[in-house]
């Protein structure tokens, strides 16, 4: 059984959490705060769930989920992932995060910079762009009509592979927007951010996005 270790526990991290659970996956959640402040959420998630600190989550992770405010990633552990799959749902935010200037810029992408935070693991966008309640909402089978796609980006094959086939499982359709130098395509402000869309829909507003908003 596949273990999700999800380094992260507010909105996006607890609503991937329960999909993970539904799909079958044991999950190990952490937050900044420590793991007895996640007992009311580990109770609802079940025996397939414990809480730990980040680098427990790290450790026990077979694929780990990056969840947490960008200003703070350089405080996710880098030897306990070394040679697994990350992925990476964060979003620059200047209000919270301050200003990058490579990012204003254009000259970075989010999840490139946490590829370079952890050199050793393979690192994918995901659930970057979509609201929290919609992880666990706006779910339909595969061959639906009204099925809502989301994006992915990687430098690692196994590793964008591994997000299409948890988005399947999730009751979403995937677009591969290919290596994470393009990944902003898909950050905040383009016209692919958080709204619903169809894999035309979303294809077409990736290829429309401007580089620096």
């Amino acid at each position: 059984m596949t273990t999700i270790g999800i380094i992260g526990a507010g909105n996006i991290g607890s609503q991937v959490a329960r999909k993970a659970i539904e799909s079958g996956y044991d999950v190990v959640i952490s937050n900044s705060r420590g793991p007895e402040t996640l007992a009311d959420l580990v109770a609802e998630l079940g025996p397939k769930a414990t809480a730990g600190t980040a680098v427990q989550a790290a450790e026990a992770a077979d694929v780990a989920v990056v969840t947490v405010p960008l200003k703070a990633y350089a405080d996710v552990p880098v030897e306990p992932l070394a040679g697994k799959i990350v992925i990476d749902t964060n979003n620059y935010y200047f209000e919270r995060d301050g200003h990058i200037e490579a990012l204003d810029k254009g000259e970075a992408t989010v999840t490139g910079m946490l590829q370079a935070h952890l050199p050793t693991s393979r690192v994918a966008k995901g659930f970057n762009h979509i609201m929290a309640v919609d992880i666990t909402g706006d779910a339909h089978p595969a061959g639906d009509p009204a099925r809502r796609a989301l994006a992915t980006a990687s430098d690692f094959t196994d590793a964008s592979d591994f997000v299409t086939k948890l988005y399947d499982e999730f009751g979403f359709d995937t677009v591969n927007i290919g290596p994470l130098s393009e990944s902003w395509r898909v950050e905040r402000d383009r016209p692919a951010y958080v709204i619903r869309q169809t894999t035309a829909e979303l294809e077409a507003n990736l290829a429309k996005a401007p580089r620096t908003v």
